[in-house]
């Protein structure tokens, strides 16, 4: 015979101040638990978010970024006309050969400095990438030294507003434009044109070559042709593909989400545990009369289990709930990819608010076996003399 589920619900709320105490200590861990996740996912999504399905990046062999790679150009002259790449309107090859270049900068709040990513793109390069576009001011003029910067990157760096001049490699270079990059890793970035960025970084070579297929059977051509063609130490990747890949910093953030979420669950179940133990010590007389009314030891200890996961269950969704806020928020973190300063926002998935409330019901559980074993094995007599 099962315990009806009121009288569980019922005991939670005479004990109340004990109840608050573990359902709070659930409560903080999950909403810690959740929100470190929560940059993970920021993170990947940003990756994941950046690219268009038609688009081939063409990188060096051997290297995993943009950053670390190098194309020249006598390899950029090969490939710019093969039949597989797609033309705009005036028959110029969809093509765009980017030069990234890593610049150290001062905070916006002053707070110390930043590396931030500069990307040279070619004339082309606008039109291969439709998700970037511009929200205030204008576009750069090659030649005199013009950038255009993510928003969300501007309200981070010191001297990135409309008509202000920030100083790298010698050279004063003037911000006259912003740019929304719809939350993917371009909103990082602060852009000029491929040659100038050549000349005023002095680099001889591009870091990569971004292109347009005609199809995904012209895609498999292009790549093909590089890997037989011994001049082109080169690999093509869809660049969906290739900033799905670029996930590497997500993955330290999850194992110190996991850690926290261990090391702290661990104080939860105590906190768990010590309220069901006085629960148990101060109902030992209804434990006994339960079992003289004919309760079994089996049904004791699931009601004493579900009441445990109901405590933590209540507190995990508090914990959800204080975490609701900084779903959304902007921040930013050092790239272990390029070493850039990268800006995300916190994502709090449904999946992931379900995982934090599955987290917070195996705390309970586990914090309340001992005490609920404890229960379902005191001894009938014993528990009715008890005072």
């Amino acid at each position: 015979m099962a315990l009806p589920l009121t009288y569980n619900i019922r005991n939670v709320l005479v004990r109340w101040r004990a109840t608050l105490a573990t359902i709070l200590g659930v409560a903080l861990v999950v909403a810690v638990y959740v929100l470190v996740q929560a940059l993970a996912v920021g993170l990947e999504k940003s990756s994941r978010n950046t690219g268009d399905p038609r688009n081939v990046m063409i990188v060096r062999k051997g290297s995993t970024a943009e950053s670390s790679s190098q194309v020249t150009r006598e390899q950029l002259r090969l490939i710019q006309y093969w039949p597989e790449i797609a033309r705009d309107e005036s028959g110029h090859p969809l093509v765009s050969a980017d030069v990234l270049v890593l610049i150290n900068l001062i905070r916006r709040d002053e707070k110390g400095e930043a590396n931030v990513l500069v990307r040279g793109i070619s004339p082309l390069g606008m039109n291969l990438r439709p998700q970037v576009s511009l929200v205030t001011g204008r576009w750069f003029v090659p030649g005199k030294r013009e950038v255009v910067v993510a928003r969300r990157l501007a309200d981070r760096i010191a001297n990135f507003e409309i008509g202000q001049r920030f100083k790298s490699a010698g050279q004063e270079l003037t911000v006259v434009g912003f740019m929304d990059g719809q939350n993917s890793a371009f909103d990082s970035e602060v852009w000029m044109d491929a040659d100038e960025a050549r000349s005023v970084f002095d680099r001889d070579n591009y870091s990569s070559v971004l292109v347009r297929v005609l199809s995904d059977a012209a895609a498999n051509s292009l790549t093909n042709k590089m890997e037989v063609d011994k001049r082109l130490p080169l690999r093509g990747m869809p660049e969906v593909s290739y900033y799905s890949a670029q996930t590497m910093t997500a993955t330290p953030i999850k194992i110190l989400g996991n850690f926290l979420a261990t090391a702290m669950s661990i104080g939860a179940v105590f906190a768990a545990m010590n309220t069901m133990y006085a629960s148990v010590g101060s109902r030992t007389r209804e434990i006994g009369t339960l079992r003289v009314l004919g309760f079994r030891r089996r049904s004791i200890l699931l009601s004493f289990l579900f009441e445990g996961a109901f405590l933590a269950l209540v507190g995990g969704i508090i914990g959800c709930l204080l975490s609701l806020p900084m779903n959304g928020y902007a921040t930013g973190t050092m790239s272990f990819e390029s070493f850039s300063e990268i800006i995300f926002q916190f994502r709090i998935t449904p999946w992931l608010a379900t995982k934090g409330l599955v987290f917070s019901v195996l705390v309970g559980v586990i914090g309340s076996f001992l005490p609920a074993l404890r229960a379902a094995r005191l001894p009938v007599i014993a528990a009715l003399k008890s005072v």
